[in-house]
């Protein structure tokens, strides 16, 4: 039978037909109304849009709120990043939005401006993350063997699901010191997750030659902020649980010393209280996203 191909204005006249009257079948009384609800979306869900559309092929801050690629665009490397994701309830998000309300009213000029990684400029909720490693590149070659490598060293480790408790504002720039993060230090979770959890991250890495994140530093280099309280700290030279954070905003200029110490009067009320649990962790190489989940 041949298909028969209809003009633009004969689709139009039929999109504006007026619709026939259909008899309505009676809904049954409302207490025998089955109740519909929709089941939560899985985890996974998230993953399939864990990367933002590209609207340049170079790399132009004007388009990215002033920020500045850290990995070019390269054919054959695949940025590479290790970590463990965080979406916030609502309570939760209610708690992380009045610590950056009250930063926005303390820090001042217009380079000091501070961007919510809460949510989108759309206004669609943000993940957050906990870094297990620097942001790297992996060549095409050495994606599957990372994998492989990493994921038979996460299930050796036998390392379960575990909260982590966040604790006192603060602030860390990236490598490059083009961007300075306001952060929510963690704590160290009861069997040490975080650092366990680095330690096979780094070794992972290590032997694709990516260098390590938190690695500890000799007293005679030169430490950034991190390092410094971590050298400080009673802990051991391999505890690094100081360096852990999840990052809720960030600013193109580097913090006064007059709004560090204003940044000390922030109410962190009811951030004792939230605990985040994880129980996965996320390998993001290029646009590809791999969950793998702790035991329970």
């Amino acid at each position: 039978m041949a298909l028969v191909q209809y003009s633009d204005s004969e689709s139009d006249a039929e999109q504006e037909a007026p619709p026939r009257k259909i008899n309505k079948i009676q809904d049954p009384p409302s207490h025998h109304r089955p109740i519909a609800s929709l089941p939560p979306l899985p985890a996974s869900f998230h993953d399939l849009y864990a990367s933002s559309t590209r609207v340049s092929v170079r790399d132009d801050p004007s388009l990215h709120g002033g920020r500045k690629r850290v990995i070019p665009h390269v054919e054959g490397n695949w940025p590479t990043h290790i970590y463990l994701e965080w979406y916030p309830s609502k309570e939760e998000l209610g708690i992380l939005g009045n610590i950056i309300t009250q930063a926005e009213h303390m820090l001042r000029g217009e380079q000091a401006k501070l961007h919510s990684l809460l949510h989108s400029d759309l206004g669609a909720q943000l993940p957050l993350h906990i870094s297990l490693s620097r942001p790297v590149v992996l060549r095409t070659e050495e994606r599957e063997p990372f994998m492989d490598s990493f994921q038979g060293a996460l299930q050796n480790s036998e390392i379960s699901a575990f909260d982590v408790q966040l604790e006192n504002l603060d602030w860390v720039s990236n490598s490059e010191k083009t961007r300075w993060f306001y952060v929510l230090r963690a704590r160290r979770p009861d069997k040490d997750d975080l650092n366990r959890l680095l330690r096979l991250s780094n070794g992972s890495l290590g032997y694709f030659g990516q260098p390590a994140l938190y690695k500890p530093a000799s007293p005679a280099s030169k430490l950034d902020e991190p390092q410094r309280r971590t050298q400080d700290s009673e802990h051991s030279p391999n505890d690094l649980t100081e360096c852990f954070h999840v990052s809720i905003a960030w600013s193109l200029a580097h913090p006064s010393l007059e709004d560090t110490e204003r940044m000390e009067s922030i109410n962190l009320q009811g951030l004792n209280d939230l605990r985040v649990h994880f129980d996965c962790v996320k390998a993001k190489i290029g646009n590809n996203v791999s969950s793998i989940p702790l035991p329970r």
